[in-house]
């Protein structure tokens, strides 16, 4: 990570490939969304499934993977 908290575009990139839990702002980086989104998918029930560790949000790589191949779809296309 840079000394601006940015992180290079190979550990965004490699994010879903890990095993460890990933951050929500590392995930809302991935997805190009601000924190305060994941924040709202997770008070209404939708986006990916969080885990909680203690008082804090996390997310299974497997279980954004999931939900990417399985509940998002393309632009312009309908529900």
């Amino acid at each position: 990570m840079s000394k601006h908290g940015v992180r290079p575009v190979g550990e965004v990139r490699g994010l879903l490939d890990r095993d460890a839990l990933i951050t929500p702002p590392e995930l809302a980086e991935y997805l190009a969304v601000p924190p305060g989104t994941l924040r709202q998918w997770r008070y209404l029930g939708v986006g990916p499934r969080a885990l909680k560790v203690g008082r804090h949000a996390r997310y299974d790589p497997a279980e954004v993977r999931r939900w990417l191949t399985e509940e998002c779809r393309p632009p312009g296309q309908a529900a």
